[in-house]
């Protein structure tokens, strides 16, 4: 199968487009990070540019894996207009789509970056394409050799901290939950769904079990037999700090103690994917 994988040198497309090479001929999009990994031809575009977008929509493809998002930059309606862009690039094909969405879309806070989720989804249901949404809630994995994500991974960050540092910086009270997925599950629960016709459904997915920000950082502090301290900042100073990061978007930090707990029981009763505990995943961070 020839696969489009847009969003191809973020963390989870890379990671995607290793574990589909084997199997598949995949072609992945870049933008600004460079890409180069075994077994997968890159495509260099810019979804902002007329002249890539047509170039892109004349792909021969069987199917495309739509990873790519913007999160933050430029304001709200520009990061959403370049979403809308992605997307219509995507739906022109005309051809099979599986959108990795984010459990983002059921908060009860709103962000430009849940408004664009919300829309695509929307947009992809309506355009008469087969389709499936797998919504991650808080992928991570390892690091992938001769690869460096133009933003660096969250849990990769978390990691770091709590090899390094005594004292380990929580926003908020920690108590609010994830339920981290390994990126590897995550692409095989992709890649079985592309064995098949579309089922046309949403699915969210999640790890084995759900975790709050003060356990997942025990758990990592266990795997690495290490003592270490939470020191609980306010919501507030995240949020102002983060408008001076690229890693960072204020508004994902402002609504940062939603919970995200996505239960796969149907995506895996669908595809065969069990899916692992962070307890057991957690190795390969450190």
């Amino acid at each position: 199968m020839r696969l489009l994988v847009t969003g191809g040198s973020s963390f989870v497309g890379a990671h995607f487009c290793v574990r589909a090479a084997p199997a598949h001929t995949v072609i992945a999009l870049h933008h600004t990070t460079p890409l180069a990994l075994n077994g997968v031809t890159p495509l260099k575009a810019d979804l902002r540019q007329a002249r890539d977008r047509r170039h892109v929509g004349q792909l021969d493809v069987d199917a495309v894996v739509h990873i790519a998002c913007k999160v933050k930059g430029g304001g709200g309606e520009a990061t959403q207009q370049l979403n809308r862009q992605m997307m219509d690039t995507v739906l022109g094909l005309g051809c099979p789509v599986v959108y990795a969405s984010s459990t983002v879309v059921h908060w009860t806070q709103d962000s430009p970056y849940a408004k664009s989720r919300r829309e695509d989804e929307e947009r992809l249901k309506a355009s008469g394409l087969p389709w499936a949404i797998v919504r991650p809630s808080a992928p991570y994995g390892r690091r992938l050799l001769n690869h460096q994500p133009g933003h660096k991974e969250s849990f990769h960050t978390l990691a770091e901290l709590v090899r390094n540092s005594p004292i380990v910086p929580v926003i908020g009270d920690g108590r609010y939950r994830r339920q981290p997925i390994h990126v590897d599950d995550f692409s095989d629960a992709i890649l079985s769904l592309l064995q098949r016709p579309l089922p046309n459904r949403a699915f969210d997915a999640g790890g084995g079990s759900s975790l709050t920000m003060n356990q997942i950082v025990d758990s990592l502090a266990a795997a690495m037999h290490r003592k270490v301290r939470k020191a609980h900042i306010p919501k507030s100073l995240f949020v102002r700090l983060a408008g001076f990061s690229a890693d960072f978007d204020p508004d994902l930090i402002a609504a940062v103690d939603e919970d995200e707990v996505a239960d796969s029981t149907e995506l895996s009763e669908v595809t065969g994917v069990v899916f692992r505990d962070f307890s057991e995943g957690v190795r390969c961070l450190i």
